[in-house]
């Protein structure tokens, strides 16, 4: 696995939000391989299954030309049609991969596959719940899959507007990527979905939750329609110095993509449109049924929002935020805190009768869209329930589920991340 270890830290300059975004990339990458290599793919499948090492073409919007990625490129998906039982059922997932908040760490995002389809994977395999694999994706496996790809850098909900005329060659275009890859995927038959559900991990969980209703609103009105966020509630907390870094930064990006005329008019008219941004703020205007996975110490929310670089100049967290089996019994009192500031945040979710949550207590980021973390043997369980199963329970109304896990370090079945080991 590669190291993500950071060396020497610094001040959190704007520069290392765009660093940690490509690296969060980085991580999610290694995070793959980890879990492929510790427990592969089953081989029972059902006779409509695809082979496991199925890899998804990307496919690139040709049809709005003025529709393009940070750099100007056109942006992308990933499709597999559905099959048998699933064939009118839609299922999509808007990736993620942090956010660019400057002039300066957009240029930089724009020369990856972040910000440009030029650095994009023209293949790539679904796996979780984007798996056609039916001992991967119980319930969603032979739907229509659809994965796209974030280029834009602030959740799907940049405008055209915000661009700037200063010869920097920038597009703030997410809003607008959301609404032709919704327009294309619609042509395609999402139209005529019976079921549907949107889902998103990272700051594609928090488009997911931007662009929920707005889903729901494209469908028929007899069809279930349902979303799922993934590590995308991103908590307006101070970190450990009493900055509030998350909120400045979200004040940043809202600020340089005009991001508000994507948020809920209510909420902009009440309070400074940056903490409309907050998904605390956006559940409470969303009308579509939810679901939240969300680990209690995600890791990218300890190392970015309660202990970014900056706030600690003496090291006194630096092994703690890489691995929470560091973490001292001061520190653990301090991440408690932060565990029961997110069941605060989300505890409209435990009251709303179609609301659905799965918070365990795992040092990890994003969980549905891998194999070992969404639904295998060995994945993470409260009540002996996979994610995956938890899910389904859910959507198709099976039961209720809002699992919340008792604190760290009570589940053995958590998958902890450890940035201190070697490479």
């Amino acid at each position: 696995m590669a190291n993500p270890r950071l060396r020497g830290w610094r001040k959190w300059a704007k520069k290392d939000w765009a660093i940690a975004a490509v690296g969060f990339t980085i991580i999610l990458f290694a995070l793959t391989l980890l879990f492929d290599s510790r427990n592969p793919t089953s081989s029972s499948s059902s006779t409509f299954n695809l082979p496991s090492n199925h890899l998804i073409p990307l496919t690139l919007l040709h049809r709005a030309k003025a529709t393009v990625c940070l750099d100007g490129s056109l942006p992308g998906y990933h499709f597999q049609k559905g099959f048998g039982s699933g064939s009118n059922h839609w299922l999509l997932h808007i990736e993620g991969g942090g956010w660019c908040n400057s002039i300066e760490t957009c240029e930089i995002r724009k020369r990856t596959a972040l910000g440009s389809s030029k650095y994009m994977d023209p293949l790539i395999p679904f796996d979780g719940i984007l798996s056609h694999q039916s001992s991967q994706n119980p319930d969603f496996y032979n739907w229509n899959i659809v994965k796209m790809r974030y280029c834009d850098g602030a959740s799907l909900a940049g405008h055209p507007e915000s661009e700037f005329k200063n010869g920097t060659k920038l597009f703030f275009r997410g809003q607008l990527i959301w609404e032709a890859i919704m327009s294309e995927l619609l042509s395609l038959g999402l139209s005529k979905a019976k079921q549907a559900l949107l889902t998103g991990c990272s700051a594609g969980g928090l488009a997911t939750l931007i662009h929920c209703d707005d889903f729901r609103a494209h469908l028929p009105k007899d069809a279930t329609v349902k979303c799922l966020a993934d590590a995308g509630f991103f908590l307006d907390e101070p970190d450990i110095l009493g900055n509030r870094t998350m909120s400045n930064f979200y004040h940043d990006v809202v600020q340089l993509q005009g991001v508000a005329k994507s948020l809920h008019k209510k909420c902009i008219t009440e309070m400074e449109p940056s903490k409309c941004i907050f998904p605390q703020q956006i559940i409470k205007n969303i009308r579509t049924p939810l679901f939240i996975v969300n680990p209690a110490y995600d890791f990218w929310q300890i190392q970015h929002v309660l202990v970014p670089a900056g706030s600690d100049p003496d090291g006194y967290w630096r092994r703690c935020r890489l691995s929470i089996q560091k973490c001292d019994s001061t520190q653990i009192e301090n991440l408690q805190g932060f565990r029961s500031s997110l069941l605060k945040a989300v505890s409209k979710l435990q009251h709303d009768k179609e609301g659905g949550m799965f918070i365990n207590s795992c040092f990890v980021h994003c969980q549905t869209w891998m194999a070992e973390t969404w639904h295998s043997s060995n994945s993470p369980r409260i009540n002996n329930k996979t994610i995956a199963e938890s899910v389904g329970d859910w959507y198709f109304n099976r039961k209720v589920t809002k699992e919340i896990d008792c604190p760290y370090p009570c589940n053995p079945t958590c998958y902890h991340m450890d940035f201190t080991q070697p490479s």
